[in-house]
């Protein structure tokens, strides 16, 4: 829905930034520039830029629109014809064509995602901490102070989709709480010692499942390092860590933590 009003809000933002800037600067964007005065040309640059912008808000939608049609619904809006439904009913129907888009881009990743599981774990080196839905393999032994369910590790991580693109990484060492992020990464990264390298697979049942940023019902893989079995409360790393977690990390963070979206 949030999507469907800022493109129809399109007219009303540029209108509300015009209002909202400082006088010379209303001045400056309501009082035509000479160029534009003495260059006829350039109203058909700026037309064709506002189509770029509404383009741009059309693809952010994620719908395949016939755009033959959207160009139709145009020009019998300024022709004055009535249109064949209600602004009303319009958003409703893309939500609903946005809803049915959600559901079955779950199911698919759904699949995909136990498919994986199922193969992976007769990978050689791969340990299966819960049937179907949470497994990792060792990619650097590690020999320092293990990881307990309460601690707040010092991490370096990167995740990962099932195809291998990357969602998000840490930019530099982190603190996280184990008692505040997803199921799987907690369990996944539970008895790592100082110095492991871990890359654990985890379910969109121990993930985010249907909510968060990422897509629905999503695989994700993340490589994590232990810098440091349990932070320092005190530790300025804790304070500088947060911060810079809640800014680019909320990939792994709980679905109840603020930062995190539901749908």
């Amino acid at each position: 829905m949030i999507k469907i009003i800022s493109l129809l809000a399109l007219p009303l933002a540029l209108s509300v930034g015009v209002l909202a800037a400082e006088p010379k600067a209303q001045a400056a964007l309501l009082e035509p520039t000479k160029s534009l005065e003495t260059a006829p040309g350039d109203l058909a640059k700026v037309s064709k830029a506002f189509g770029h912008m509404i383009g741009q808000n059309l693809e952010s939608l994620g719908l395949e629109f016939d755009m033959k049609e959207v160009m139709q619904g145009i020009q019998d809006c300024v022709n004055g014809i009535q249109p064949p439904m209600t602004e009303a009913e319009c958003i409703q129907a893309i939500s609903l064509i946005q809803e049915n888009a959600f559901q079955k881009q779950s199911q698919d990743n759904l699949k995909k995602a136990e498919e994986f599981l199922a193969k992976n774990k007769s990978t050689s080196g791969v340990v299966e901490v819960e049937s179907g839905k949470l497994q990792y393999m060792v990619l650097q032994a590690g020999t320092g102070k293990e990881v307990e369910p309460t601690f707040s590790p010092i991490i370096r991580y990167t995740g990962k989709f099932i195809d291998g693109k990357v969602f998000g990484e840490s930019r530099e060492d982190e603190v996280i709480s184990l008692e505040e992020t997803i199921v799987g990464f907690q369990k996944g990264i539970v008895g790592m010692k100082e110095g492991e390298k871990r890359r654990i697979f985890v379910h969109p049942d121990c993930g985010y499942g249907t909510t968060g940023f990422l897509p629905p019902s999503s695989l994700l893989t993340f490589d994590i390092e232990i810098i440091k079995a349990n932070a320092p409360k005190t530790d300025d790393a804790t304070i500088s860590s947060t911060t810079s977690m809640h800014d680019h990390a909320s990939e792994i963070a709980s679905i109840d933590l603020p930062q995190t979206k539901t749908r």
